[in-house]
């Protein structure tokens, strides 16, 4: 009888053992394999990372209708007429759009901004708006502020108007400057990107061949002219063709420039060059520059803040030679009834984009 009840109690411990054993196996195999119901085994998902448009992708959105949203590429073709709208996440954004819309402060565009995003409205939009569109998130510190070049959006926006294949412009005959060191180009922008765009000369007629390397065309720009000389002066226009008649530009007066870019080239000179008590002198600063840069004089002398001076400036486009055109800009300084402390250094400073120069004369009394 003791014999029997040792080989049940030992009976039960072993088979206590296996139940053990295969439950600790059971939880390893659930934790290991990851095992789904019906067998199948489960991906592991690692977290979605946040959508922060990086490059290649772009935040500048079309809003469609019925709240439909496109995201715009490099170049965006649309009809004129239909009120667009476009958005760019963000809650701090900048915009830029074609600069006409700011000098005619037109009423048409208006920005309005969100915790969320910013959106730019333009109302019955023509050929005359069709340009580039972008927006940029803006990064503060503090109180300083600038654009995140990082996250720069920007779209060419063709509003494509079958009666007006070229871009229509405030100034029916443009003058376009050429210079030796630095392309130039003839604005003649269209609407469509696959009209067919030629270059012409007024007299004698000619067509100028765009060829890839000294004239390429760029329907964003117009006519780029790589290496331009003296001998592409003249009257210019271009010709578009898509379906049907073709259409002519505004015309463009091509002037070559003599004066190379830099700072100013300045002289002065004192009229007369010696004087008496009582007398009156003129200071002439004169600068030759190219045509279109502005040019901004500084004056210092030996009765300033106590002697009364009259200063008055201007400038005009001189022909030099066959051809070649300089701006003459001219700041004339005159002190009139002459006294002890007007003798002495007068000094001109002018300044341009690229620089400023400085020079001097004295002035003594006779």
């Amino acid at each position: 009888m003791k014999l029997w009840v040792v080989f049940c109690l030992a009976v039960l411990w072993v088979e206590l053992q296996n139940g053990a054993c295969q439950q600790v196996k059971r939880r390893k195999d659930v934790g290991e394999n990851r095992i789904r119901p019906g067998g199948k085994r489960g991906k592991i998902r690692n977290p979605k990372i946040k959508d922060v448009g990086g490059k290649g992708q772009s935040l500048l959105t079309h809003v469609l209708d019925k709240g439909r949203f496109v995201r715009l590429g490099q170049t965006t073709t649309l009809t004129p007429g239909k009120d667009i709208e476009l958005r760019c996440k963000g809650n701090s954004i900048g915009w830029s759009y074609p600069t006409y819309l700011d000098t005619f402060n037109d009423s048409r565009l208006s920005i309005k901004h969100s915790d969320k995003y910013s959106q730019l409205i333009l109302t019955s939009p023509s050929a005359a708006d069709t340009g580039s569109y972008s927006c940029w998130v803006i990064v503060c510190d503090g109180t300083e502020c600038e654009m995140d070049h990082e996250r720069t959006y920007a779209s060419y926006i063709y509003f494509t108007d079958r009666d007006n294949l070229f871009v229509p412009s405030a100034i029916h005959f443009e003058i376009v400057y050429l210079r030796p060191d630095k392309p130039a180009v003839v604005p003649c922008r269209v609407t469509d990107p696959q009209a067919k765009v030629s270059l012409h000369r007024e007299v004698p007629p000619e067509e100028i061949t765009a060829n890839e390397t000294l004239v390429t065309y760029d329907p964003t720009k117009g006519f780029i002219l790589q290496s331009p000389s003296s001998e592409l002066q003249g009257v210019f226009y271009c010709k578009a063709v898509t379906r049907g008649t073709p259409q002519i530009s505004t015309k463009y007066q091509l002037l070559y420039v003599e004066v190379p870019s830099g700072p100013p080239f300045v002289s002065l000179e004192a009229s007369p060059e010696s004087v008496r008590g009582g007398d009156n002198v003129n200071f002439t600063c004169t600068v030759l520059g190219e045509p279109e840069v502005d040019v901004s004089f500084t004056w210092s002398y030996p009765g300033q803040g106590r002697r009364p001076v009259h200063i008055h400036t201007s400038w005009r486009l001189v022909m030099r030679g066959m051809g070649h055109i300089t701006r003459v800009t001219q700041s004339v300084m005159t002190v009139e009834d002459m006294e002890t402390i007007d003798f002495g250094n007068y000094i001109c400073k002018a300044k341009n984009p690229r620089g400023e120069t400085m020079v001097s004369t004295n002035l003594i009394s006779k």
